[in-house]
């Protein structure tokens, strides 16, 4: 006589059909994030945008990453109605997260280091989670894993399924929308496209859809001192390690696994002074407040450009506005932070402005 296990469960089906609806239909409610011209003399023949993802309802790149999380969870059938949800994120992922956890109905709760700032406790707090401090910051994910399963939680895990759960294929990612917003410009199909790496999830959709629509963008990420992705690029060493970024949102003290390699072109390694000054840079010449990892971005865009015009090359170059500068009001925009950090981002500036008048981003003088 045959066996059979049953395990279906209308009412929870009908749970994860209507938590699905309200994750799609807060996408539904918001319009697309603006691709903005950054102001270059046209005759350069080379065109920078910077995609504003600080509009996103949580006020980052973030929103996006957590939205595609929550569905990959929902769809996978680990999150029920009566899940915790556990994440190991001291920033703009847990702020996100929150905000979902709370529109389905769900506890939340954040392990951060004991370090973690209190503007960035006070977002994830206003958005109904919780704050779980651990004074070893690499115990995160082992701390994460251990509540979890002590509470009958689900672990979103951003560091692993950050390249799987966003279609890459469409679907409006990032990626899509990029070059969609293109589309009627002068270089539609853009030279480069330059990003950050936190989880790598960003760099990994964008890498993929390029190749998958035959695209011949290429690929820079950017990464501040002190992490260890630009390091394991180089000697292509996937359990490199190194101190960690001072620069929030990017940069990582271990090579995460949604961090994939074989679609990125070029790696850019950018000291956090230089970061510091093009976040203040790019906040004065387009008005707009920026983040620090904006900042990291934007002094890779730069040197990308210059290159391109010495070498006679026309084109469009697009990066991201990951979150706003007010959440760094008492670090990156505070020069006494920098006075503490020893940070001099004079000599960046100098180049930056350099940069604006000229063309080319010259090396700066350092003391």
């Amino acid at each position: 006589m045959s066996r059979v296990v049953d395990r279906c469960d209308p009412a929870c089906r009908a749970w994860i059909s209507e938590a699905i609806r309200k994750v799609e239909a807060d996408a539904n409610r918001s319009a697309d994030t603006h691709l903005h011209v950054f102001p270059l003399p046209p005759e350069w023949g080379v065109d920078l945008y910077l995609k504003d993802e600080s509009v996103h309802p949580t006020g980052s790149l973030k929103h996006r990453l957590a939205r595609s999380l929550f569905l990959y969870a929902l769809a996978n059938g680990w999150i029920r109605d009566d899940t915790t949800i556990i994440e190991a994120s001291s920033g703009s992922t847990a702020v996100s997260e929150a905000y979902f956890a709370r529109l389905l109905g769900l506890p939340f709760v954040a392990v951060m280091p004991a370090s973690t700032s209190p503007e960035k406790i006070g977002l994830i707090e206003f958005h109904g989670g919780r704050c779980h401090l651990v004074d070893d910051p690499s115990s995160i994910y082992d701390e994460s894993r251990r509540l979890a399963a002590a509470c009958g939680g689900h672990f979103m895990d951003q560091f692993t399924y950050a390249e799987r759960a966003t279609d890459w294929r469409g679907n409006n990612n990032i990626a899509e929308s990029i070059f969609e917003q293109l589309r009627l410009e002068r270089f539609p199909e853009p030279a480069w496209v330059v990003v950050g790496a936190g989880t790598g999830g960003t760099s990994a959709t964008i890498g993929r859809y390029a190749r998958y629509r035959r695209f011949q963008t290429r690929l820079a990420v950017v990464d501040p001192e002190g992490s260890a992705f630009f390091g394991s690029f180089a000697d292509g060493d996937p359990e490199r390690t190194a101190a960690g970024s001072r620069i929030e949102g990017i940069g990582r003290p271990r090579v995460e696994p949604s961090f994939l390699p074989s679609v990125i072109d070029r790696m850019i390694q950018v000291p956090d002074a230089a970061s510091v000054a093009a976040m203040r840079w790019t906040s004065e010449v387009t008005g707009r407040s920026v983040g620090g990892s904006t900042g990291t971005a934007m002094w890779g865009a730069a040197g990308l450009i210059a290159q391109m015009r010495a070498a006679g090359e026309r084109g469009s170059v697009v990066t991201l506005i990951c979150d706003g500068g007010e959440r760094y009001a008492g670090t990156y925009g505070s020069d006494a932070w920098l006075d503490a950090q020893g940070l001099d981002i004079r000599p960046y500036l100098a180049a930056l402005d350099a940069f604006l008048k000229t063309g080319e981003l010259p090396e700066p003088s350092l003391p």
